[in-house]
């Protein structure tokens, strides 16, 4: 195993550098927050493609792969799809909003009335988002040091930490794009085609697997649909996938480089399926799916592929985990900490703009206080699965209809979104204490939920002041900078 740990501390070290690196361009806040807003069509699609193929994309989809054969591939396809959704129908508007936050998005639409309680719904679901990430390091670094749990988050996470923190977007941004690289060459380009070869070939898997093992629907017909409920709609509206956006150098770039993007995806989650059925012919007889992956890259890979491999693994862990980290941060910052701290201020007859600070500095302390949280939260959390249905739930069903809605819907409310969270978020927890929390009533029933309430009480109350849409469509078609004013903060 020499030359796999040799490989994986030189990745390691290199995560190291780019986060030093990346500190020397990250001068100001839009370069910290959103990589000054200036990535081309390469970067844009490499980074974006990083960042939703995670480590529940990769274990993950070859554990589903295991389990139930090619259909297995439809978590991450319907990832993809809603990546794609994003970016044909939504990314080019969104990138001209030139905001930091969805929360801020919110604010522009409905006149500064939904800030903070939709940012303590985002804030909750990138929090869990990033724990989920970071208990992910413990399963990897088992397979390469046969370390505990708690020393394996501990240091997968520190790392993850220290380079988001040095250089903000910057260093995540040219992370993820050495990430996307590592993950192409290790998962589609050695693990696929040598997974597919030891198994004995296409021919060789049917005759030893069930036929429903190659059935395109053998997962079942409602787990698709929850995976399009959660997935494909969580990929519209969620924090760590618009501050990606947010980073395009033009609208035209979010489009077409979040649709290459979106495409790659489709292909991984096919590649996915395809290992863990591999792995099903040569170990039939594993304890759990998720133990899959590590399992076929112990035993047959070549030294030094494997630990090419398992740096993949690792890439597709820490992407994930640095963008929910920063994501994280930002929503903490920015939407509630700010606001919080103007409303102390007005309520001590100080104004809230009469104090100069350094945003970079205060950026990057959030990102550092978060990442402790989320190596914490980390440990002591135990069922990833569970704590990932929550986020996503909670995500989907509170906010997918005042985001949707104030993109699509001129008659929509300040009101009527933020009945939509409220009547959405406290569906999904109940159903949820009631159900279960991985049943798929609760997103379901919280969906429908919110859309009546934001309907009902959209219609019921004083249409949106016409000042305040003109200048929303300013903001959409680009004609209003970066520095416009925002919305009047005494409405929040």
């Amino acid at each position: 195993m020499a030359v796999d740990y040799i490989v994986i501390v030189v990745y390691l070290a290199g995560m190291l550098a780019m986060g030093w690196w990346g500190m020397r361009r990250a001068k100001s806040k839009s370069e910290f927050l959103v990589a000054g807003r200036r990535l081309g069509p390469a970067m844009y699609s490499g980074t974006m493609a990083a960042i939703v193929l995670g480590g529940a994309s990769t274990i993950g989809g070859v554990g589903l792969g295991y389990q139930y054969g090619l259909s297995g591939a439809w978590m991450v396809i319907t990832i993809g799809l809603g990546l794609l959704a994003l970016s044909v129908f939504f990314s080019a508007r969104i990138a001209r909003l030139k905001v930091y936050t969805v929360s801020e998005m919110l604010d522009l639409r409905y006149g500064g009335k939904a800030g903070v309680i939709s940012g303590v719904v985002m804030w909750a679901y990138t929090l869990m988002l990033a724990v989920t990430s970071t208990i992910a390091y413990a399963t990897i670094f088992d397979v390469l040091f046969d370390v505990n749990r708690t020393l394996a988050i501990v240091l997968g996470g520190s790392i993850v930490v220290a380079y988001s923190t040095l250089g903000g977007m910057w260093s995540i941004t040219l992370t993820d794009m050495v990430q996307f690289v590592v993950k192409t060459i290790g998962v589609l380009l050695l693990l696929l085609p040598i997974a597919v070869v030891k198994a004995g070939g296409f021919s060789e898997m049917k005759a030893e697997l069930p036929t429903s093992y190659f059935d395109p629907l053998g997962v079942g017909g409602e787990t698709i649909f929850t995976y399009v409920l959660i997935y494909t709609f969580g990929m519209l509206i969620g924090q760590d996938i618009w501050q990606r956006v947010f980073t395009a150098r033009n609208d035209r770039t979010a489009k077409w480089g979040g649709t290459v993007a979106g495409t790659y995806c489709l292909a991984y989650a096919v590649a996915g399926a395809i290992i863990g059925t591999a792995a099903k012919v040569l170990y039939p007889e594993l304890g759990s799916p998720d133990d899959a992956f590590a399992t076929i890259v112990k035993d047959e890979l070549p030294v030094g592929v494997r630990g090419l491999v398992l740096a993949a693994a690792l890439a597709a862990v820490m992407s994930t985990s640095s963008g929910a980290l920063i994501a994280c941060a930002t929503v903490a910052n920015n939407d509630i900490w700010s606001r919080l701290r103007g409303v102390v201020k007005r309520a001590e007859g100080l104004s809230p703009e009469g104090e100069a600070h350094d945003e970079v500095k205060g950026n990057r302390a959030f990102i550092l206080l978060m990442g402790v949280a989320v190596i914490c939260a980390a440990i002591a959390v135990n069922d990833v699965v569970e704590a990932l249905t929550v986020a996503y739930n909670l995500l989907v069903g509170g906010l997918l209809v005042p985001i949707l809605g104030g993109l699509l819907w001129k008659r929509g409310t300040a009101q009527g979104a933020l009945a939509a969270v409220a009547a959405g978020g406290l569906a999904v927890i109940g159903l949820m204490a009631g159900y279960g929390v991985l049943a798929n009533e609760p997103v379901y029933y919280g969906l429908l939920a919110s859309l009546a309430a934001y309907v009902a009480v959209s219609l019921a109350t004083k249409p949106t002041d016409e000042a305040v849409l003109a200048a929303w469509r300013d903001r959409l078609a680009g004609r209003a900078s970066e520095t416009a004013p925002e919305p009047a903060p005494a409405h929040q």
